[in-house]
């Protein structure tokens, strides 16, 4: 059963949304005309699937009615199972729609891969997933924007770390968090022998400048000359920036651009995300780095996905899902498996 004296509650609440926001006073003040926006915004999914399972009641009401009638009797039989399921289906929609939500899902997203074990292979595994990603984003016309990279001397990167914004980014993206695993035989493999590698991925919320303020005192800001793979110069410019903030020894280093001032401003970004990362695992009371449980230690036996490249097989270990289609989620195909481990989080909260 839905509750329905809550639901009606949402809908009287969505008419008066309806009313404020065509209220000069309120149009003119932009603050609250934001927050109430949001808040209709919120509210909208559930009214509309509540007020589909209202009509479909009153349709099973009246087809229960008719399977006496000897007119509408055979036709109201017919009709009413599918009714049910259909109803059925309506529910589990309307409860997952009034589950919490996570008050970051509609952030933008710092996305951080790491080259775990593997050497050589798991940087370029790392360069694989960052592509993916990638893809995944531009189908999704979310813009992506790299904050900074540290390439390996063979290729891939050892570090890459990017801001993805868009549309719902954080609740799309957030349980692809952990250890990825990959298994192929790498180009340099003269054997051809199968070689297990892994790469680290972080899922950090973007932190507003309301969101967290930090004292200038807390950080330390260190200028270099940036530098590329091999010892190659990136430009002859002191443009590298790394930041240090003290209270928690958290350093950020970003040497992408050839502006101070940009990679200081990117720097800031991504340490801002960290440290409101920390906040909300603080909040929460789970008295840990999430960062570091988010991506563990990089040994292979702490997988949520493998890859494996001669099967055209991907597995994701959490909820037991099996594709043989790797080539198209490592082109960015990325939906039925997000889907199907979001379905599988929602379930389980149900």
């Amino acid at each position: 059963m839905i509750p329905e004296e809550k639901l009606e509650v949402l809908m009287r609440r969505q008419a008066e949304l309806e009313h404020l926001l065509c209220d000069p006073s309120v149009i003119a003040d932009p603050k609250r005309l934001r927050q109430l926006n949001q808040e209709r915004g919120a509210i909208q999914p559930v009214a509309e699937a509540f007020g589909e399972w209202q009509a479909l009641v009153r349709r099973i009401a009246e087809d229960r009615e008719a399977l006496n009638d000897p007119e509408l009797g055979d036709l109201a039989a017919e009709e009413l199972p599918e009714l049910e399921r259909e109803q059925e289906e309506l529910e589990k929609r309307i409860k997952i729609l009034l589950l919490p939500k996570d008050p970051n899902d509609e952030r933008n997203v710092v996305l951080e891969i790491r080259a775990g074990t593997g050497g050589e292979e798991a940087a370029l595994f790392a360069a694989d997933l960052f592509r993916m990603y990638a893809r995944f984003a531009e189908g999704r016309r979310w813009k992506l924007e790299l904050l900074s990279s540290s390439e390996a001397q063979a290729g891939g990167y050892k570090e890459v770390i990017a801001l993805i914004s868009g549309d719902h980014v954080y609740s799309t993206l957030k349980f692809e968090a952990g250890v990825h695993r990959v298994q192929r035989v790498p180009q340099t493999e003269a054997q051809g022998r199968i070689h297990t590698s892994t790469a680290t991925v972080a899922v950090l919320p973007e932190a507003d400048d309301v969101d967290l303020v930090i004292d200038e005192k807390d950080l330390r800001f260190d200028i270099a000359a940036a530098g590329g793979p091999g010892g190659q110069g990136v430009n002859t410019t002191n443009s590298a920036v790394q930041v240090t903030h003290l209270p928690t020894g958290m350093i950020v280093k970003c040497q992408d651009e050839r502006s101070q001032i940009k990679n200081k401003a990117r720097a800031l970004k991504v340490l801002k995300s960290r440290l409101l990362d920390l906040e909300i695992q603080r909040q929460a009371n789970e008295v840990r780095d999430e960062r570091r449980t988010m991506v563990g230690s990089g040994e292979r036996s702490e997988k949520i996905r493998t890859y494996n490249f001669p099967q055209n097989r991907l597995t994701d270990h959490r909820i037991g899902l099996t594709l043989h289609q790797l080539d198209r989620v490592i082109g960015g195909d990325l939906d039925e498996v997000i889907s199907a481990v979001n379905a599988w989080h929602q379930a389980s909260r149900l």
